[in-house]
C-alpha cells in the first residue's frame, strides 16, 4: 500500500500498517514532552561572564546558573561557540576571562575517540561494575540498543554504534552534571528516541543535571526543560542568551529561522508548518513560533 507522507510517517512511528493489519515493531515511537516543574530549583553551579578567543573567533558567555535536577538544551547555528562553551564547562579549555564553579562532570564530546580497542562490554565494565545489573540494562543498554554489540571491539563499530557506546559511557560515570555534545550524530530516528529515553530516565532517576548541545531541534524539544540560545555571526563571534523556559527560548530560536512548529494530533511529533500556510501565518502573527500544546 502506498500512503500519503503524513500517514506513512505516523504508521512508521506507530509500528503498525492498518491496511495490512501488520505490526512490524513491538513498541510505538512516542514523542513524550518534557515538563518543567514550576518549583524553585536549587543551584548546581554558576558561571560569571566568560570570554574565549579562538583564532579570529570570539565567544562571550553572559553569567548564569545551572540548576540541580534539570535537563538543559543548547541551540544555535554552526560555528557559533556552543562546543567551546561546553568544553569550558568540562574544563577541556580555559576561558580568557570569567570563572565557572567546579562540580563533578561527565562529558561526551562531539568528536569521539576511543584509544582502547576493548570489547564494548569490557570498556563499559572499566567504567562501572553495574553493567550486568537489571537497572543498567533497563536504563542504558536497552534504550541505546547495545546488547547485541557488547561482544564487538570498539574498532569494529560504526559511527552510530560508537555514538551510542559513548552516550552509555558518559551515563556510566558518577557526576553532578552530564554534558552531551551532539548525541544525535549518526543516529537514526529510533536510535535518537532511545537516546532521549536513556538520558531523560537516567537524569530523573538519579536526580542529576544534564546539558545537551545538538542541532536536532526535535531532540532538544523533547528532552529539555530549559534552553540556552546562541546567536552571533558564525565564525566571527557568538554569545549566549538565557537560560530561558522552553516556550521563550524556542520562540526566540525559531523566529530567527523564520519557521513555526506544531504538534501532530495523532503522534504528538513536532512538525514544521509549511511556509506561508494559514497556520504558519497565524502563529507568526501571534508571535507563537513554538507550539504550546
Amino acid at each position: 500500500t502506498i500512503y500519503s507522507t503524513l500517514k506513512g510517517i505516523n504508521n512508521y512511528l506507530n509500528g503498525y500498517l492498518p491496511a495490512e493489519n501488520v505490526r512490524f515493531r513491538r513498541d510505538k515511537i512516542k514523542f513524550d514532552i518534557a515538563v518543567s516543574e514550576n518549583l524553585k530549583k536549587e543551584k548546581l553551579l554558576t558561571f560569571t561572564n566568560l570570554e574565549k578567543k579562538l583564532g579570529s573567533f570570539v565567544l562571550r558567555v553572559k553569567s548564569g546558573e545551572i540548576y540541580k535536577k534539570e535537563i538543559l538544551g543548547v541551540l544555535g547555528p554552526n560555528a557559533i561557540g556552543k562546543t567551546s562553551f561546553i568544553e569550558i564547562l568540562a574544563s577541556k579549555i580555559s576561558p580568557d576571562a570569567g570563572e565557572v564553579e567546579r562540580v563533578k562532570i561527565s562529558y561526551k564530546p562531539q568528536y569521539i575517540e576511543m584509544r582502547e580497542n576493548k570489547r564494548v562490554e569490557d570498556y563499559l565494565l572499566s567504567i562501572t561494575r553495574d553493567v550486568h545489573t537489571s537497572m543498567y540494562k533497563t536504563e542504558i543498554l536497552n534504550p541505546l540498543d547495545l546488547n547485541h554489540i557488547l561482544d564487538k571491539h570498539l574498532s569494529e563499530l560504526s559511527g552510530g554504534e560508537l555514538q551510542r557506546v559513548a552516550i552509555a559511557a558518559c551515563l556510566s560515570r558518577e557526576a553532578d552534571i552530564y554534558l552531551f555534545d551532539e548525541p544525535s550524530a549518526h543516529l537514526d530516528v529510533e536510535q535518537r528516541m532511545g537516546a532521549i529515553k536513556a538520558i531523560r530516565r537516567f537524569s530523573e532517576r538519579n536526580e542529576v543535571t544534564s546539558l545537551v548541545v545538538d542541532h536536532d531541534i526535535y531532540l532538544i524539544d523533547l528532552l529539555s526543560e530549559r534552553l540556552i540560545v546562541f546567536e552571533g555571526k558564525p565564525g566571527v563571534f557568538g554569545e549566549n542568551h538565557g537560560p530561558f523556559d522552553m516556550r521563550t527560548g524556542m520562540n526566540r530560536f525559531l523566529k530567527a529561522l523564520d519557521i513555526t512548529f506544531r504538534r501532530d494530533e495523532e503522534t504528538k511529533r513536532p512538525r514544521v508548518n509549511k511556509p506561508a500556510s494559514k497556520l504558519d501565518r497565524l502563529q507568526k502573527k501571534k508571535g507563537e513560533y513554538y507550539y504550546t500544546k
